[in-house]
């Protein structure tokens, strides 16, 4: 899976979750400070996001998860 496909994948999960514009999502995109996904949100599309690829996100590991660049570097090395 490409870095593209993942983030395709996560800008439609944030939609979902969050309410995210799609097209807004991309990899140097900060979830908090540019998306503006909450804790709260985060936890549904961590959630979403392991179902969707396949990968156990564990909680400590959520906080690591600044960018969506982060989330696709960490999907791409668990999958």
């Amino acid at each position: 899976m490409t870095d593209e496909q993942i983030v395709s994948d996560l800008a439609v999960i944030l939609n979902e979750v969050a309410g995210v514009d799609q097209s807004k999502v991309s990899a140097d995109k900060s979830f908090l400070d540019d998306l503006e996904v909450d804790s709260l949100s985060m936890v549904e599309v961590v959630m979403a996001a392991e179902d969707k690829f396949g990968v156990k996100i564990p909680d400590e590991e959520v906080k690591n998860l600044r960018t969506v660049g982060d989330a696709v570097a960490f999907i791409k090395k668990a999958s």
